[in-house]
């Protein structure tokens, strides 16, 4: 083995959960048309004004620092609007998701189950 084979850097392994600290790791968050239970079709909303409300989305991964009881992976969980980073698709056993990473303070209510998203903006463009 010569000088030039030898690779140019050498990878090290990242702990990446300490970055996380205590933030959330959430998927199944949407971002499509809605029906309403009496079938009226609420369009896309996303990146409108008409769409600053918040969003639930399903726990998917805690952060090592995460203390508080009530979440737990799989709880499903309401956002303050925009309090979510871009999200990233994964490749997971289940099929691919987009995973998302939630400040803890930007929490508004925690559910065992999923919730029917009817909120409505008073605002039409």
């Amino acid at each position: 083995m010569n000088q030039y084979s030898k690779p140019a850097f050498s990878p090290t392994k990242v702990d990446t959960m300490r970055f996380f600290k205590d933030h959330i790791i959430v998927s199944e968050m949407h971002f499509d048309e809605r029906i309403s239970k009496g079938g009226i079709i609420l369009p896309d909303d996303d990146k409108k004004s008409s769409g600053i409300r918040p969003r639930w989305a399903k726990i998917y991964g805690l952060g090592p620092e995460q203390d508080d009881p009530q979440l737990e992976i799989g709880k499903w969980i309401l956002i303050s609007h925009g309090r979510w980073t871009r999200g990233i698709t994964v490749e997971t056993p289940s099929g691919k998701q987009t995973l998302r990473k939630v400040d803890p303070s930007d929490i508004l209510l925690v559910s065992d189950e999923p919730m029917e998203d009817e909120t409505m903006s008073d605002k039409v463009f």
